[in-house]
């Protein structure tokens, strides 16, 4: 075997590598131009038969992540259908992109799923919405399809028509039982009380100790991907605006992200800080309602009510910034639509000042209330080796001892130039979670003052006029639930090809599942508070 400093690796010597050992051989955009000249991103060609010993050598010898996998139906370009594997090195800023080619007349993929814990979802994804069988997968059920949708209709194929409505169908979809004495399954959801969204979870328990939990998702799921399908790069910008209500500008910001990488144009400087102030301004707001929500399910109101009096100052903020709590219609590839911090920075910091007193003031008073500290320690405890394994992220991946961040892994924006720690815990029970959140809002204070302080003059857009058919970049975000990545493949005149999206919550709710195993029932309203994941980022 090749020995090699895992931590120094660089692109050049991880590509000669896999071709000496799995004979890959770098990829050609689908117009001809290689990725050579692409930072941060490596992308490589390989045969169906060397996925799952590339991919273990990937992930089990180099301890790459695997990331992000999809399809993309490329029978127009190569009479082909293409299955992309996304790795990560952390350490270096690279992504280590593998395609395969999988033939119309045989769709098949073996599944890496036995080897990659992370992989399973993926592959399910895949299947409903290509067609593609991942072969020797362990469970290659349904996943974004219901009972209701019929067998063999794929609707990320370019063939299926954005408009059409399949006859209704009535499929069986299969729970996981668990079987043994005493042992019985408790169903909740769809329909919450409130006005949470809907999902569908599967208790098995023996008396209140939960054994399992299977989640079912997928109730508000809207065909994004397939509404950007030849769409205009301006329009589908607001169609990632509204994938999430509460990550639109982390969303929109990675959508930007990939336009200007393909576009070969940086944003200006001064965009970049505008840029860094509402991400966290969204980091923030997002924080202090979570933070909130789990004192509400611990029936600590005063907590409650202080969080989100304080996050109401924080929306006051995103008011006197861009008149929009949901932050739309501020990004735009190449920058931003307009100066909206100019002549405001002496009010944003006496404002961010205010939120920082009072926040540490409330921490104080949590942090010395026993009952509730002992409510919330040691209770939903996401193992270390689970969270890496499921490649969990954002704070529920760092509660668990994943100190990883897209900001500090692979800076964007103006955060290479400023200055933030990352939370470092590791019991992985709601308490950490709580307090990596706690912290996080005060670095996003922090970094909101020194994007203003910093901040040098200048234009704030660089306008993309058009981009070239047929190439692709990523664009990633740390938004406020993880690691945000979205996957742009351009069409003709301006338009998209294929649109992949992948937000925090998708590598999430599996990790949400393992946690509340061996908690009692009345506990999980309190665990999935704390890892507060979005339905609607996750049913694309």
């Amino acid at each position: 075997m090749l020995e090699i400093e895992v931590e120094m690796m660089k692109a050049s010597e991880l590509k000669q590598i896999l071709a000496e050992k799995f004979f890959v051989a770098e990829l050609a955009d689908i117009n001809g131009r290689n990725r050579k000249g692409r930072d941060h991103e490596l992308y490589l060609k390989i045969a169906s038969e060397s996925i799952p010993g590339i991919c273990a050598y990937l992930n089990k010898e180099l301890g790459y992540p695997l990331i992000l996998m999809f399809a993309n139906d490329e029978q127009i370009q190569n009479s082909c259908f293409g299955v992309y594997y996304v790795f990560a090195d952390r350490q270096e800023a690279l992504l280590v992109v593998m395609k395969t080619s999988v033939s119309p007349d045989k769709m098949e993929m073996p599944s890496v799923s036995n080897i990659i814990q992370a992989a399973a979802a993926y592959e399910r994804e895949i299947k409903d919405l290509f067609g593609i069988i991942p072969v020797n997968h362990p469970d290659a059920k349904r996943l974004v399809f219901h009972s209701n949708w019929p067998n063999g209709v794929y609707p990320l194929h370019k063939a299926f028509p954005a408009g059409y409505r399949p006859q209704r169908a009535a499929e069986e979809i299969n729970f996981c039982k668990v079987e043994g004495e005493g042992v019985y399954e408790i169903p909740v959801g769809p329909v919450h009380a409130g006005i949470i969204e809907p999902g569908h979870f599967r208790f098995s328990v023996a008396g209140e100790p939960i054994i399992n939990l299977e989640a079912q998702l997928y109730f508000v799921h809207k065909g994004i991907e397939k509404l950007a399908e030849q769409q205009s790069i301006e329009k589908c910008l607001y169609i990632s605006e509204r994938i999430s209500g509460d990550e639109t500008f982390a969303n929109s910001l990675a959508y930007c992200q990939a336009i200007e990488k393909i576009a070969g144009i940086e944003a200006p400087v001064r965009a970049a800080y505008i840029r860094v102030i509402f991400a966290e301004l969204e980091r923030l707001t997002s924080h202090l309602g979570d933070l909130g929500g789990v004192c509400l399910d611990a029936a600590y109101g005063f907590a409650t009510f202080q969080f989100r009096m304080i996050r109401g100052w924080a929306y006051a903020l995103a008011d006197e910034l861009c008149g929009m709590r949901f932050l739309r219609s501020v990004n735009k590839p190449g920058g931003v639509r307009k100066d909206f911090v100019a002549g405001k920075e002496t009010s944003l910091i006496v404002q961010l000042d205010k939120i920082r007193r009072e926040l540490e003031d409330t921490v104080e008073i949590i942090k010395a209330n026993s009952l509730f500290i002992d409510r919330i320690e040691n209770t939903g405890i996401l193992d270390q080796k689970i969270a890496a394994d499921l490649n969990a992220v954002g704070p529920g991946g760092r509660a668990s001892g994943l100190r990883y961040d897209v900001r500090k892994s692979f800076p964007y924006a103006a955060y290479s130039q400023l200055k933030f720690n990352i939370p470092e815990h590791y019991n992985g029970d709601i308490n950490c979670r709580l307090n990596t959140k706690i912290e996080e809002c005060f670095e996003s204070i922090n970094l909101m003052v020194q994007a203003i302080n910093q901040m040098p003059s200048g234009n704030v857009l660089e306008p993309v006029k058009s981009v070239e058919p047929y190439r692709f970049a990523f664009g990633l975000t740390e938004a406020p639930r993880g690691e945000n990545i979205h996957w742009l493949m351009t069409g003709e005149n301006n338009t998209v090809y294929r649109y992949k999206i992948r937000t925090p919550s998708f590598c999430n709710w599996p990790a949400l599942c393992h946690a509340v195993k061996g908690n009692i029932v009345p506990d999980f309203p309190l665990i999935n508070k704390s890892f507060n994941l979005s339905y609607a980022g996750n049913d694309l």
